[in-house]
């Protein structure tokens, strides 16, 4: 049997109930033998976000445990394909993936989730709704002199030139984090592998018992 919680509203959202069903998330998490997470990898464009977590996801997915990657490039071509880049559209952006990625932690996976994610309060509000120390926050702290060298999109250089307006690190400010449980950066000036990175990553999951049911 089902049960309906008491009438609300929410936002714009009126006259609503939240549904509770018979199969709760420690049932999916027993399933799958691991608990649900959100793996939130934030940083400057360049940095290695979207390298980190497909590595890690093909870590962990070899560990026989179920994960599924958010891309901020990806999301925008359908989730967000609305959404421009004022400071408005990044924190709806930001607030729309972090629902998201609270609905796979809730479903028992971890979900790994890619993005610049400039603004602090933005990522905060995204830990707040995600329970029980459920949210890791991985600063990808790679000098800005390093993303621009790379420049894999071109993206910098168009931002230079002008072309691109509130482009973060030039033009519009990224605001690293204070208190994220993993931050990646350079050893003696040398980028660590992907694989060193998601060895960190993984290494954090199973110290905090996340990789078992």
């Amino acid at each position: 049997m089902s049960h309906l919680s008491s009438m609300s509203a929410i936002g714009k959202s009126t006259n609503i109930f939240w549904q509770e069903c018979q199969v709760g998330k420690v049932d999916r998490e027993k399933l799958l033998k691991q608990k649900g997470c959100v793996v939130w990898i934030t940083g400057l464009s360049g940095s290695g976000k979207s390298t980190l977590a497909c590595t890690l996801g093909r870590e962990l997915h070899s560990k026989g445990k179920l994960t599924y990657v958010l891309d901020g490039d990806n999301l925008r071509h359908g989730l967000n394909k609305d959404l421009g880049f004022s400071a408005e559209d990044r924190a709806e952006n930001i607030r729309r993936v972090g629902e998201v990625a609270k609905l796979f932690s809730d479903a028992g996976l971890i979900c790994i989730a890619s993005l610049i994610s400039p603004y602090r309060k933005d990522r905060d509000s995204c830990r707040a709704i995600v329970p029980d120390s459920r949210f890791i926050e991985v600063f990808m702290n790679m000098p800005l002199e390093l993303c621009e060298a790379r420049d894999a999109k071109g993206l910098y250089k168009l931002a230079r030139a002008g072309k691109i307006k509130g482009f973060t690190g030039i033009d519009d400010p990224y605001e690293p984090p204070l208190n994220c449980e993993i931050e990646i950066k350079q050893e003696n000036g040398i980028c660590p592998t992907p694989f060193s990175m998601a060895g960190q990553v993984v290494g954090y999951l199973e110290e905090k018992g996340l990789l078992q049911e």
